[in-house]
């Protein structure tokens, strides 16, 4: 056993936040001496690293308490977690360190781009290629012309911002070659707005789920509907990216909360936003 003391001194953390995390039941300690001053086995020192390691991507203390709390998920389920964000992480350092290198040798522009000038000009003859003469209308009502509409595109596709988005896009899909692929074969105009309102079914199910176990069977078969509906509509092989973003989104953005709540009632956002991460969380996200 070891004393707050002598886990502070192992750690860097301070006696204060130990004690603090013991208040609010992120880390209770193993247990008391008689003179009632804290002890912690190495399973509590385990929890404290992996709490340190969450804090590390500024995750709040009440999602890491909500995640180590999870009861399907097991240490493995956590430590395959945590792997995922360090290679998301160490990627993104590689992909900084190579644009400073190249500043150093006199390129003086962050390489952001995910997709190319040609790629996007494949993207929009695919999407404009794709559309009915009433979707094309609206864009020449707007923009004057669909070569005015397709100038503004490329300028705005190849901004940091919409870059960033496209990077997300293809982690979606695998590779960018998937995601080329499905931005040229979005399915016929009746799929996608069936696939949308079947989506919106689901979230109102779900909205009416509130107050029940986020891993209730019932629960989970609505979110695996809206898993699959997703997979289709995106033709992707996983959803789990995909839908695990919209969940935190779900959970943390006040302004979807608030539009949506005032739909199907407050608290039904954040309740869904758990609900899709427990059925991902419980197993299929680390099926790879």
């Amino acid at each position: 056993m070891r004393t707050v003391k002598e886990i502070s001194d192992l750690t860097g953390i301070s006696v204060r936040t130990l004690h603090y995390y013991d208040e609010i039941g992120l880390l209770k300690p193993t247990e008391k001496s008689e003179a009632g001053y804290r002890l912690y086995d190495d399973m509590a020192l385990g929890t404290l690293r992996q709490i340190l390691f969450f804090r590390e991507f500024d995750i709040s203390l009440k999602e890491i308490k909500a995640i180590i709390e999870n009861p399907v998920l097991d240490k493995e389920q956590i430590l395959q977690m945590q792997r995922k964000m360090l290679v998301s992480r160490k990627e993104r350092m590689e992909r900084l360190i190579a644009s400073i290198d190249r500043i150093l040798e006199g390129d003086n522009t962050m390489d952001f781009e995910v997709f190319s000038k040609d790629e996007l000009e494949d993207m929009y003859n695919s999407m404009s290629a794709n559309m009915s003469e009433e979707q094309k209308a609206v864009f020449i009502e707007y923009y004057g012309s669909m070569e005015e509409w397709k100038n503004k595109f490329l300028e705005n596709a190849s901004t940091e911002a919409v870059q960033e988005n496209f990077r997300k896009v293809v982690e979606w899909y695998g590779s960018k070659e998937k995601a080329l692929e499905a931005s040229k074969n979005p399915g016929n105009t009746e799929f996608v707005p069936a696939c949308q309102k079947q989506l919106v079914e689901v979230i109102k199910k779900l909205a009416g789920k509130i107050g029940q176990d986020v891993n209730s069977p019932e629960v989970r078969e609505l979110v695996g509907e809206y898993d699959s509906v997703t997979k289709q509509m995106f033709q992707l092989s996983d959803a789990a990216s995909m839908v695990l973003e919209i969940a935190a989104a779900y959970r943390t953005n006040k302004e979807i909360q608030a539009a949506q709540d005032s739909i199907y009632g407050e608290g039904t956002t954040e309740f869904i936003g758990q609900a899709m991460e427990a059925f991902y969380l419980s197993g299929n996200a680390f099926s790879d």
